[in-house]
């Protein structure tokens, strides 16, 4: 059974951190791309940072570069997402998503990839205020 957990959302105040993990199971493919994504309320769903599990090679929306920060500990089959410098506009559900067989060359945070993503967990809330 293949699934995404996510955790760590809060509410923090403007300028706080928080890390998001995404534990994954059920996935026996050694190559896949894990990405973290945002929907906020009205707004249409963004890619956030993305990163390949057996490269590392990791990629970052312009609007969180230099203050987001995605890791993964493949023993632990977590994806983490480090979150710093906290702005109201980070307010979002915030979700994990495998793309288990690629995005064809598609880049990970496009939107022409997103179809690719074919496993995606449930959802964790962040608010920032």
């Amino acid at each position: 059974h293949v699934q995404l957990v996510e955790s760590g959302g809060d509410s923090v105040q403007a300028g706080g951190s928080l890390r998001l993990s995404c534990a994954y199971s059920g996935i026996t493919n050694n190559r896949n791309l894990m990405g973290w994504f945002r929907q906020a309320p009205g707004k249409e769903r963004e890619g956030v940072a993305s990163v390949y599990t057996d490269t590392g090679r990791t990629n970052y929306a312009d609007s969180v570069m230099g203050r987001f920060t995605i890791s993964q500990d493949n023993a632990k089959k977590t994806v983490y997402l480090q979150m710093t410098s906290l702005k109201a506009e980070d307010t979002a559900m915030y979700y994990c998503a495998a793309a288990t067989g690629g995005t064809m060359g598609w880049a990970p945070l496009s939107l022409e990839a997103r179809s690719f993503y074919d496993i995606w967990g449930q959802g964790t809330q962040v608010t920032v205020s």
